[in-house]
């Protein structure tokens, strides 16, 4: 089969985030199927760009997947910037959807971008080539910015975003999400309930089987010491966002400065600098900051946590459900788990591999940590395995992969 998967933001273990496309394609890719990747060539998401060299295009081959990464402007934000960067994508894509139809000749056609107006090019690659059409949800758009941006339904940018959605719904022959409480929303919006198939986040199994590599110098001697004083490491890897709810573990902290608990943030993000501020500021001697380290490194950083801590803020968007990567490593290392969350579905809960608290309640936090601490070693490590167990069970991506080819197949 030739599965043409469009996705603004893909990305690869030679570029970065986001690894989800890649990760399938991969999978696809070892079942004999034949696989084509289309990207934007700026992505905020990505560490590093494609270097397209003033090219229009630049295809290249990654791990037996094929490649296809279309210039676009540079941006920064959320501002007209990315607006501009999306529009030339689409574009871009809708200009040359005949020659992809002629010359790909895909049996799948793939929506996959986060917004929803790739569906307009991918409808029109998928009828000219008289493919299957799928439209892949990451983010409820134009919910998403509606809700956490407080942008206008009647706001032209979001009067488009939701034409195009209504028009996925009511065009595409599957619609895969990632949100595990979405059908009742679909529906609403003109998706026939049977179109609707879940595919969730999940994990490379080949990165934990191979082995980790070692934590830079600097940090195993931070997370050494702590150790040596006879502190329980509470940890968080991951970007430093305001949706993270970092200044939640920060408030638990605070009121746990009297106990053998030592609260380790590692990674960066736009809220790094003002967490740190307000650690200084308020003299939070528990509460550490390390730089990120690298992918391969993390399965090592996990091990060092006792509990590993992951918040949202209370919010209804929420309500249509969480599937955090973040989350599934966690558990992969199985690591007991914090989980600060008010959602339509709990993982953790599900899997039984930690405790579920109220968001945006460090007392309830507080409460938490203490609980966790209090069960024996051996309830911990069963705790953290059963998470392991789970994620092996059902959030790999052979077997996400094969669901996905499930749902291709299903229409």
């Amino acid at each position: 089969m030739n599965i043409l998967l469009i996705n603004h933001y893909a990305g690869s273990p030679r570029h970065g985030m986001a690894f989800r496309p890649y990760y399938l394609a991969r999978e696809w890719v070892r079942l004999g199927h034949r696989v084509h990747i289309i990207a934007s060539e700026h992505s905020h998401i990505r560490a590093r760009q494609p270097d397209l060299r003033g090219k229009a295009r630049l295809d290249e081959t990654i791990d037996n997947i094929e490649y296809s990464w279309y210039r676009t402007p540079t941006y920064c934000g959320n501002g007209i910037g990315r607006v501009k960067n999306m529009a030339t994508f689409i574009a871009a894509l809708y200009r040359d959807s005949k020659q992809w139809a002629q010359s790909y000749k895909p049996d799948v056609v793939i929506a996959s971008s986060t917004y929803p107006m790739d569906i307009w090019p991918a409808h029109r690659i998928s009828t000219l080539a008289k493919a299957k059409l799928l439209f892949e949800v990451h983010d409820l758009w134009p919910l998403s910015p509606m809700e956490l941006g407080g942008m206008s339904k009647w706001h032209p940018f979001i009067m488009v975003v939701q034409k195009a959605e209504d028009y996925a719904y009511r065009h595409a022959d599957g619609v895969v999400s990632i949100l595990p409480k979405v059908r009742e929303y679909m529906v609403s919006r003109g998706l026939a309930p049977e179109k609707l198939h879940l595919v969730p986040n999940g994990i490379d199994p080949t990165e934990w089987i191979a082995g980790s590599r070692q934590l830079p110098d600097r940090v195993i001697r931070v997370l050494a010491a702590l150790r040596e004083q006879g502190n329980a490491i509470v940890g968080y890897a991951g970007t430093h966002g305001v949706s993270n709810a970092l200044d939640n573990m920060l408030s638990a902290g605070r009121l746990m400065l009297d106990e053998k608990v030592a609260f380790v943030l590692v990674g960066c993000g736009p809220d790094k600098a003002s967490l740190q501020e307000r650690a200084a500021r308020e003299n939070l001697s528990n509460v550490y900051f390390l730089d990120p380290v690298e992918k391969s490194q993390i399965p090592s950083l996990l091990q060092c946590f006792d509990i590993a801590y992951i918040g949202w803020h209370r919010h209804p968007l929420y309500r249509f459900g969480i599937a955090p990567n973040k989350l599934m490593d966690y558990m992969m290392a199985a690591r007991p788990v914090l989980h600060a969350a008010a959602a339509g579905n709990d993982p953790v809960e599900e899997a039984r591999c930690g405790v579920t608290v109220e968001p945006d309640n460090p007392e309830a936090a507080a409460v938490g940590i203490r609980g966790l601490l209090r069960l024996s070693i051996e309830e911990r490590t069963a705790m953290g395995q059963r998470g392991k167990a789970f994620v092996l069970d059902n959030l790999t991506y052979p077997v996400l992969g094969q669901r996905f080819l499930a749902a291709c197949s299903h229409q």
